[in-house]
């Protein structure tokens, strides 16, 4: 039974997916209008001009920053003109942005694979609108890494987009979980493999596509954070077939054991602008909880007081975002957000399966797992906007994901 309550709190969601869509949830106030004009004259792809206007206007939409309108429509406030262009397995494109019949910007963006087309449209909305000086989407262009299941005791770690278009198979070949990005550039990330049966955490550097062996444990071996200066790691480990969380230093290769109590602590994460504390899910009250330790203290204090099943978190600076099985309601898991300053808590979802929530890089958005009946999507909260965006997932059985 511990084993499987170990592995509910680690893994989390069956999703399965068709192509992007948008749900666009609490609309808020009137935004600044936006047209969208395609000049590809001279790409003869029907389909790839197609699928990447859609995700053009899908990224305006997800950033919240916008109302994209049709051509023709009356006091428009911007203009989005871009061109995009093959250039041998390649693909270039160029943006040009204008108010009011003014040029705002003109850029050019290049990738070496048109299988990357998504991340070009995200890009050019990113700098679009820093560009104009709206509220920044700098997560817009970042990678989500997946483990998904690939049959009998073999699952896969792939990297894809946030609307999960662009999905590349990275690691591959008997059992692979808990993929953790290692540093903010996203050049390499944790995860975990079963070599002869034995957990094994590897780090994986993406610029020369090489697994480093980190370390092994008996009973399971996970990395559930890194430290801003990628230095070090936060792992939830069972030599002795007790799961508690320790701290890997990278440079000195030293384990600290952070956490120490009779039953289950798992999922630890760095919390504070320093990240001299942590939070990690703990069954000390008889049910899954989030509490918070100093690493120089063995005293945990509990941090959430409603919900009797909160076995997720994830934090920014001095925030925390968990989700929590709602009393009184068969199988509703919802996200709250809280702050380790103050007692508010703001609920973010309602209905249906709200799972695995993570932070964006910038804390201005949380990516999510969305369970509502048979149904199932990756969901994007832009917190700020109050706006929720889901995507139907159409890449299998997801074990864990991380933004």
């Amino acid at each position: 039974m511990k084993k499987i309550l170990i592995l509910c709190l680690l893994c989390l969601g069956i999703v399965y997916a068709e192509d992007p869509v948008i749900e666009v949830i609490n609309k808020g106030v009137a935004l600044p209008k936006i047209i969208v004009k395609d000049n590809s004259n001279a790409l003869n792809d029907g389909n790839l001009k197609r699928s990447f206007y859609n995700i053009l206007v899908n990224d305006l939409k997800v950033s919240s920053n916008f109302e994209v309108v049709s051509e023709g429509s009356e006091s428009t406030n911007y203009t989005f003109e871009y061109e995009l262009t093959k250039n041998g397995k390649g693909l270039n494109l160029n943006v040009v942005i204008k108010a009011g019949g003014a040029q705002k910007s003109n850029q050019n963006y290049s990738v070496n694979n048109v299988e990357l087309y998504p991340f070009l449209s995200h890009k050019s909305v990113k700098d679009s609108v820093g560009f104009l000086g709206l509220a920044p989407v700098e997560w817009m262009d970042h990678k989500i890494l997946i483990a998904r299941t690939a049959g009998s005791k073999k699952s896969q770690i792939i990297m894809a987009d946030y609307t999960l278009t662009y999905q590349k198979v990275i690691v591959d070949g008997g059992l692979n979980l808990f993929p953790k990005w290692a540093n903010v550039e996203q050049t390499a990330f944790f995860y975990t493999a079963y070599d002869h049966d034995m957990p094994t955490l590897y780090r994986y550097d993406l610029t020369n596509n090489r697994a480093t062996k980190i370390l092994s444990s008996g009973g399971m071996v996970v990395a559930s954070d890194v430290s801003n200066d990628g230095k070090k790691v936060l792992i939830t480990m069972a030599p002795k077939d007790q799961p508690d969380v320790y701290l890997y230093d990278l440079n000195t290769k030293k384990v600290s054991q952070l956490t120490n109590y009779g039953g289950i602590d798992v999922n630890g994460n760095f919390i504070g602008e320093d990240e001299s504390r942590i939070v990690f899910v703990s069954e000390r009250l008889g049910y899954p909880n989030i509490f918070m330790q100093g690493l120089n203290s063995k005293s945990a204090e509990q941090v959430v007081f409603h919900g009797k099943n909160n076995s997720a978190v994830s934090t920014y600076k001095d925030f925390l975002v968990y989700s929590s099985r709602e009393p009184n309601q068969s199988g509703v898991f919802n996200i709250y957000l809280m702050s380790i300053k103050s007692d508010y808590i703001r609920q973010l979802t309602a209905n249906g399966k709200n799972l695995f929530p993570r932070f964006s890089s910038d804390g201005g958005s949380i990516v999510f797992i969305k369970h509502l009946g048979a149904q199932s999507a990756l969901g994007v909260i832009r917190v700020n906007a109050n706006k929720t965006f889901y995507f139907p997932l159409k890449v299998g059985k997801i074990q864990s994901i991380d933004w």
